[in-house]
């Protein structure tokens, strides 16, 4: 037994959750001042703020002349900061996304008297593959946690590795976060509780000081607590960093590879993949948004912007908490982190078109500029409009190719006609803004008596234009002929093409719209059958889709919809004792929407009656129905291994999941994930244990594949292998953050607080991803770049040089090649650019990496520089299986 044991004061802080941030945040002052007080009175007393900076930080925006106390508390060792910045969902946010999580906890931490070297992981709800890597490569080489560990693990500690072989020890909170608790509820029998406490769990210590976490959630320990300690004996305070540095002494003899996920000592609470999908959409689509602008000011330049991408990654990290972006709050939170990701997006999208601008400032006007996000080249589809009437289109590229043109739209060409009195013309003259009407620019005006006809266009030919001298001239006009006039509004003749693009690695290529043809052997379409040459999909006559790859690979029955009901909440499914599975439309019609050669597209509505909720009795669904019309759109792209398909749907009906199935032909032993810098394989079940039934749903990031059949993401998703079906859950709708009687769950999961939000009763549910036939499964089939081409789609934007001048020819930035080599990151740094390459394989990969550089810096991911080597623009480097390598770029 133990002769003494060690204590850690300390509170875990949900930044939101059944309460909004600011109603936390006030808990939060009040906690902290106690905190700090007791810190003052007693020099014992020692805390750990959560392993994240989220929470010191909003304090000290209250009571900001607390700013010196806590540096000097954090530099005595008393008061433990970081290395977060926010306590966040791994499996919500991208790889990339927990470095800046990192980055942004490490810097302030430091700035405020120091960082704990500490990978504090205390309550999410699983840990990726990756965690390890991530923190040995910021130089941490410990960890702390508690959800997901395996049953094998029978100590107090074990050496968790990630894929790459890099490992951190962490100690196993296999006792929760709040283990002490229970030792000092009645604090004149502290000792015998410690005694027996350590009895009871004396197998996991193995001659270590028992470790008593002394906190939960939203409070501050008892002023009191040292007092108690001190009387009952045998007892250190300390934070969890001097716990796993300076007491934990026994050999760590078991290792853990990869992610954990298990159920066995506390719930992992799988739900939260699938419920407020739009929470998960938003946080992708601003991780792409602020990606982009990075890479395009690192490509074109952009002084000042710095502030504006740090205010979006701030907002996108504090999304990315464990109970935010999971969509496990009330509708007031979850309501303020979707508003928070949009203003992410929104400041990032001002960013990127800024230095688009600066690149379109060298093109025509009458020309578009496409931009490349990725460091690889690539073919693009974009849409561009141009004022031609013409019976075919081409587009001729800077370089001097001409590419084929599919019309898409065509806009109307008179946007007015209308009779006005004569007095009355002074006021159509006033919807004119300089040279602005309708939203386009005024060309030329036709006056004669009786006739005010204006000929607008997005690039005027004419190079001027005075509005002082037309009020003029039609107040003549008007006095001269004082009756009715005719008042016209046309426009140029506008078509919208489509057009696939080549466009270099990080880089633009400028494109100008003329008449004529350029041969295509692109998209076909006969009948309800589209073609690209590498890959083939028909529609069958219940709607859903046969797919067939370039290899020959058939998946038939794609995108079979199944709705069943669900009585759990936001943390977990919970399917009713005598479910009503829907997966039979009532009818079906198929339309042709594109027919090639550049892009094809086949719309199939399928219309559904659904039960409207659960029953009275929560274990059957209601024999009410709501009738429903899914639409599914498929569409292939010229030259793409894979077809894009999205579903598009109004929600009627409460409690239910409906989900996408992707029938594979025979069965599978497990499935492969993407995330978080790795490809995951996993089996079909789920270990067990603690109180959770282990249903077999697991996140995917960028895609998922079992068997022949890939499925491209847009975002992260929740999926499962059901018999011989791959099912991506595309809705989960509930009415409550936690119910208090689960038929998965043992214990509330939180308040049984109700959340209508989360039923998205009347909301439009798109949902966009892609599949991928191949039977040489996901690396050979290219699935790690099929899904980034897919996710990130080329910039368009309008030129503004004059119009008619020469094309410039195609610019190029960072360019990285090499087979299973991804890129999370081109950034700029100062005086250079920061390039993160990740091998996405399972052995050594070779990347190259070329770009107007001559000197490339090796550093940690905080930036620490490890090594530096002279090069002249190219850089050739293998890279270790899984490996996570991180890389500037200097021109000096």
């Amino acid at each position: 037994m133990q002769s003494y044991a060690v204590f850690v004061p300390h509170f875990h802080w949900d930044r939101e959750w059944y309460e909004p941030f600011q109603v936390f945040r006030h808990r939060l002052v009040e906690a902290f001042d106690v905190v700090l007080e007791t810190a003052c009175r007693d020099p014992e007393f020692r805390f750990t703020v959560d392993g994240q900076t989220a929470a010191i930080l909003d304090y000290l925006e209250i009571r900001p002349e607390r700013a010196e106390l806590v540096r000097q508390l954090a530099a005595e060792g008393r008061l433990a900061l970081g290395p977060w910045y926010i306590l966040l969902d791994e499996f919500l946010c991208s790889g990339e996304t927990i470095v800046r999580n990192l980055e942004m906890g490490w810097a302030d931490a430091t700035a405020l008297g120091r960082a704990m070297p500490l990978g504090y992981l205390p309550d999410m709800f699983g840990h990726v593959a990756q965690m390890p890597q991530i923190l040995h490569r910021a130089g941490i080489g410990h960890a702390a946690l508690w959800r997901g560990v395996p049953g094998s693990v029978a100590g107090h500690a074990f050496r968790w590795a990630a894929p790459d072989g890099s490992a951190v020890r962490t100690e196993f909170l296999f006792d929760g976060y709040d283990n002490g608790l229970d030792v000092i509820l009645v604090p004149a029998v502290i000792d015998r509780a410690l005694a027996d406490y350590t009895r009871m769990t004396a197998r996991r210590w193995g001659g270590d000081p028992v470790l008593a976490m002394v906190g939960t959630d939203h409070n501050a320990p008892d002023p009191r607590l040292g007092d108690w300690l001190r009387a009952a004996g045998g007892i250190t305070v300390a934070t969890i960093e001097e716990y796993v540095t300076a007491h934990a002494r026994a050999e760590v003899r078991e290792t853990v590879t990869g992610e954990l996920r298990g159920h066995v000592r506390g719930n992992i609470l799988p739900g939260v993949l699938s419920v407020r999908a739009e929470l998960k959409a938003a946080m992708a689509t601003a991780e792409r948004t602020v990606d982009h602008a990075e890479r395009f000011v690192a490509t074109w330049g952009g002084a000042g912007e710095a502030p504006f991408l740090k205010l979006a990654w701030r907002k996108i990290v504090e999304s990315s908490a464990h109970d935010s972006v999971v969509g496990s709050g009330t509708d007031e939170t979850s309501d303020q982190v979707l508003a928070r990701l949009e203003e992410a997006a929104q400041a990032a999208r001002a960013v990127r078109d800024g230095a688009l601008a600066r690149r379109a400032a060298a093109v025509p006007a009458d020309a578009f500029v496409v931009a490349n996000p990725l460091p690889y080249d690539r073919v693009a589809v974009v849409e561009v409009a141009a004022e031609l009437a013409a019976d075919s289109y081409a587009a001729r590229t800077g370089d001097g190719l001409l590419l084929p043109a599919q019309p898409v739209a065509s806009a109307p060409t008179v946007l007015g006609d209308e009779k006005v009195p004569a007095a009355e013309l002074d006021r159509v003259l006033r919807r004119i803004h300089r040279r602005e009407l309708f939203g386009k620019l005024i060309d030329r005006v036709v006056l004669e008596p009786g006739l005010l006809e204006f000929h607008l266009a997005d690039v005027p030919a004419t190079p001027e234009f005075d509005l002082i001298a037309l009020r003029d001239a039609v107040a003549d006009a008007a006095a001269g002929h004082p009756g009715q006039w005719v008042v016209r509004t046309l426009a140029a003749p506008v078509v919208t093409v489509a057009v696939a693009v080549p466009t270099p690695a990080s880089g633009s290529t400028a494109i100008r719209v003329v008449p004529g043809a350029a041969g295509a052997d692109g998209v076909r379409v006969d009948g309800h059958t589209l073609a690209n040459g590498q890959v083939t999909v028909t529609v069958a006559a219940d709607g859903t889709l046969d797919l067939v790859g370039a290899d020959g690979t058939r998946l038939t029955g794609v995108g079979r919809l199944v709705d069943g009901g669900d009585r759990g909440d936001s943390y977990n499914y919970g399917p009713p004792r005598h479910d009503l599975l829907v997966d039979a439309p009532i009818r079906v019609e198929v339309e042709v929407v594109e027919a090639g050669p550049v892009r094809g597209g086949i719309r199939v509505r399928r219309d559904y009656a659904w039960p409207a909720r659960l029953a009275d009795d929560v274990d059957r669904r209601s024999p009410e129905t709501r009738p429903v019309t899914v639409e599914t759109e498929v569409r292939l792209h010229a030259g793409e291994p894979f077809a894009r398909i999205t579903t598009r749907f109004v929600n009627p009906s409460a409690d239910h999941r409906l989900r996408f199935h992707v029938p594979l032909p025979g069965p599978v032993t497990g499935s492969a994930a993407e995330g978080q810098f790795a490809v995951t394989e996993r089996g079909l079940t789920s270990e067990g244990g603690w109180g959770e039934y282990p249903l077999p749903t697991f996140p995917a990031s960028a895609f998922v594949s079992a068997g022949p059949a890939t499925v491209l993401l847009e975002h992260t998703a929740e999926y499962e292998i059901v018999g011989d079906e791959l099912a991506v859950t595309l809705l989960r709708a509930v009415g409550a953050i936690s119910v208090n009687l689960h038929p998965l769950r043992d214990e509330p999961a939180a308040l049984h607080l109700p959340a209508p939000g989360a039923q998205s009763l009347g909301r439009e549910v798109v949902t966009r991803m892609a599949i991928l036939p191949s039977g040489r499964g996901w690396r050979a089939a290219g699935a790690v770049r099929a899904a980034e081409l897919f996710r990130n789609d080329a910039s368009v934007r309008r030129g503004a040089a004059p119009a008619g001048t020469p094309l410039p020819a195609a610019d190029t930035g960072v360019r990285v090649t090499g087979e299973d080599v991804a890129v999370s990151t081109v950034r700029p740094v100062p005086g250079g650019t920061e390039v993160r390459l990740i091998a996405m394989a399972p052995d050594p990969v070779r990347a190259v990496v070329t770009g107007p550089f001559r000197t490339v810096e090796t550093t940690t991911l905080l930036g620490e520089v490890l090594d530096s080597a002279d090069t002249e623009g190219e850089l050739s480097t293998a890279l270790g299986p899984w490996e996570i390598r991180t890389i500037r770029l200097r021109k000096q």
